[in-house]
């Protein structure tokens, strides 16, 4: 450890007063026989038993850690204001971007505290309309959510899903938006995805997964994804396939219609690879077949638009961080490609283009802060569009008739202002900005960089209240993700806006793995990369402890699914650098990750212990194989959700029963486990807010914290 590093958390930690523990009594997690043999080498997994998740001992395992848990944070004075302060921050109109179909505009509306937002339609923009969807009265603990809407060109009918509990599994409906009413047609329950509807709307394509064979479907594989086509009034049952592969199980597909209605375009994708291969159909032909077009595999491919036969594409093809041309079907080679938008300079990436107005809206990500810029047909920049400050603005979405656009801006410390763009003017008005319950102007939100243990610049975002002290005694929440190719923004959140009233400094560090940087950013965070994760994290903590924004004991981990990785790592590898860890619903065992649901897609970013190589790699940072008994580990404490069909919640008890066998200091090493609940999309506010409320409550305690006076009055 370099000496001023040292210097300074001596000065912390004579500074701090540390944290009285009382040693925590753990319920009793039976520990079994089984062994598993990897290429040679055993490896013991004694709470195999707890990924049965329907099993009577898993449901008394996690009521009686639960009880634990619940007793620990019910003693903790603070949760109450915490849970307080948290509600009244919630509690303020929520929009989202509206899109224009036909006659109608569609937008998403949460009066505050509502479980789930609502989805309004109107045909003028100064009317707030009529209620098209309320997924508040599917239930009545508010646990049944709204998924995807598609609309038809017309806006007249809106495919919807609708998930229980926050599972990945959904059910599709189809509304007729003049009545209000449901149409015969529905999806049943399973992995459903609407691409896109027919131009004349007389149906939709779709994709499903068959349900395992053994129906588990909260833990069961799924593969051999299909395409159809199903025509309204039509039996479901009946729907013809339109595409797969039963020789590339892993395969597989999305897909939409060209604005023009000529042309089907099926995305194909293995996993959470970046990479993609396009098919064709000719829709204008009723014997067309599907034919592959951009078929290499060698890159990211999307359509934007086209015109006939000249399709407008982004990829990252000869161009890590991106690129918009124009390829003539009949010349798929890229010899004969014509670049409208070039790759920019090193720190700039081109994260997305959409072809609004005629005009290309292409989104610009420079040094992780996205900005959008107008080019014409011919790729010549028209204007950018200014960020209002350090933060994220995006949008522009639309067809390509539309006169009109909306797009979002947001940062740490303010919710998302909307903004109503007229093209034909070139001039942006504020079309919704939200009112809160505190100042933002109090709050100062930074871009900093620091570097990482082989040199490598990092970017990370610092919010904290203006004009604090930098004396290393600052409650600091570290937060990161850095892996399938997710993006660190600057975004707002409720419990974010808490954490810093409550004193606290927010730092989200812009890791490899993800595409700040473009495809090598994420490539350098992946696969045998993925050490470059956790020493950008810990470098990232390091920065932060020797600047003097806080010290060892005031400084917590978080992050949530891959995040949730992320934490446990970092928490095993240096022990001793943080004061408090959050993993949330994290990927813990990377040996047994692809047996379950769709984990299988992960194996892009982190190889698979089914290759002797890979095994040997993974075995180096699965948070589950690498704890050790006899070593004191900081605070903990692990959420998860027991209807996760993503990062099933057996990752989490696993990894939450060896952290206690392993334990040897006094701080508590806790679970959260949430019943009714999945991975966190369409979580009813009211459980966000409680889940909050106690994961800041197990920070104020464990890290030592005095809330300012009055704080959740």
């Amino acid at each position: 450890m370099p000496l001023s590093l040292l210097r300074s958390c001596l000065l912390g930690l004579a500074a701090t007063v540390l944290v009285a523990q009382t040693p925590l009594t753990y319920p009793v997690t039976r520990k079994g026989d089984v062994v598993d043999d990897y290429h040679g080498t055993k490896v013991a997994d004694p709470y195999r038993w707890l990924e049965d998740d329907r099993s009577q001992e898993t449901a008394a395992w996690v009521e009686a850690q639960n009880q634990v848990t619940q007793a620990y944070l019910g003693q903790i004075p603070e949760r109450k204001a915490i849970e307080a302060r948290l509600t009244r921050l919630w509690d303020y109109e929520k929009y989202g971007a509206p899109s224009k179909r036909g006659r109608y505009y569609f937008y998403s509306y949460n009066s505050g505290l509502q479980s789930q937002s609502v989805i309004y339609v109107t045909t003028a923009l100064k009317e707030k309309g009529r209620v098209l969807l309320d997924p508040n009265t599917l239930s009545t603990e508010g646990t049944v959510s709204l998924g995807g809407t598609v609309f038809t060109e017309d806006g007249r009918l809106m495919a919807y899903s609708l998930s229980k509990g926050g599972a990945d599994l959904n059910i599709w409906k189809v509304r007729d938006v003049e009545t209000g009413k449901d149409l015969p047609d529905e999806l049943p329950l399973g992995r459903n995805g609407v691409g896109g509807w027919a131009k004349d709307g007389s149906g939709f394509y779709y994709t499903r997964y068959p349900l395992p064979k053994d129906r588990s479907a909260l833990t069961g594989v799924f593969k051999n994804q299909q395409l159809f086509f199903h025509r309204l009034g039509t039996s479901v049952d009946k729907d013809p396939v339109i595409y797969e592969r039963t020789d590339q199980p892993d395969w597989g597909f999305g897909a939409g219609v060209t604005d023009d209605g000529k042309w089907l375009v099926i995305y194909q994708n293995q996993g959470t690879d970046r990479r993609s291969r396009i098919f064709l159909r000719d829709l204008t032909r009723p014997d067309g077949k599907v034919e592959p077009w951009l078929d290499k595999f060698d890159a990211t491919y999307r359509v934007v638009g086209n015109d006939g036969d000249t399709f407008y594409v982004y990829t990252d093809q000869g161009a890590a961080r991106g690129r918009l041309v124009a390829i003539d079907r009949g010349k798929p080679e890229p010899k004969d490609w014509k670049t409208l938008i070039p790759e920019g300079p090193r720190r700039d990436v081109l994260a997305g283009v959409n072809l609004v107005a005629n005009r290309f809206a292409a989104t610009w990500r420079i040094d992780a802060l996205n900005t959008v810029r107008l080019y014409d047909l011919k790729g010549r920049l028209e204007r950018e569009i200014s960020l209002p400050g350090v933060g994220t603005l995006a949008g522009f979405g639309g067809r390509r008739q539309d006169k009109e656009a909306f797009y979002g801006f947001t940062s740490y410390n303010r919710p998302t202002t909307l903004y109503h763009y007229r093209f034909d003017t070139g001039k942006s008005e504020v079309f919704r900005q939200p009112k809160v319950a505190f100042d933002p102007a109090a709050y100062e939100v930074k871009e900093v960089f620091y570097t990482s243990k082989d040199g490598t610049r990092v970017p990370m975002f610092l919010t904290h209240r203006k004009g604090i002290k930098l004396d290393g005694l600052n409650p600091t929440m570290l937060y990161g993700y850095g892996g399938f190719t997710v993006s660190a923004t600057p975004r707002f959140s409720p419990a974010t806006m808490a954490w810093l009233e409550m004193g606290g400094i927010f730092a989200e560090a812009c890791l490899r793995g993800g595409s700040e940087y473009g495809r090598e950013w994420h490539d350098a965070g992946k696969l045998r990369n993925k050490q470059n994760v956790f020493d950008d994290f810990i470098a990232a903590a390091e920065w932060l402890i020797r600047e003097k924004y806080t010290t060892t004991p005031k400084l917590a981990i978080h992050g949530g699914s891959n995040g949730g990785l992320l934490v446990g790592a970092c928490l095993i590898q240096r022990p001793d650098l943080f004061g408090a860890a959050l993993p949330a619903v994290g990927v813990m065992d990377m040996l047994r990750y692809h047996k379950f649901t769709i984990g299988w897609m992960w194996k892009s970013d982190y190889d698979c212990s089914d290759d002797a190589e890979g095994f040997k790699y993974l075995m180096t940072y699965s948070p589950l194989h690498t704890l050790k008994p006899g070593v004191s580990y900081p605070p903990t404490l692990v959420t998860t959700g027991d209807h996760d069909d993503r990062v099933v919640p057996a990752h989490s008890h696993k990894f939450i029963a060896t952290l206690q066998a392993c334990q040897a200091g006094p701080a508590p090493v806790l679970t959260r486990i949430e019943t009714n609940a999945g991975h966190g999309s369409g979580k009813p506010t009211a459980k966000q807010i409680a889940e909050r409320a106690d994961e800041w409550a197990f920070l104020v305690k464990n890290l030592g914290m005095q809330l300012p006076a009055g704080f959740g009055r």
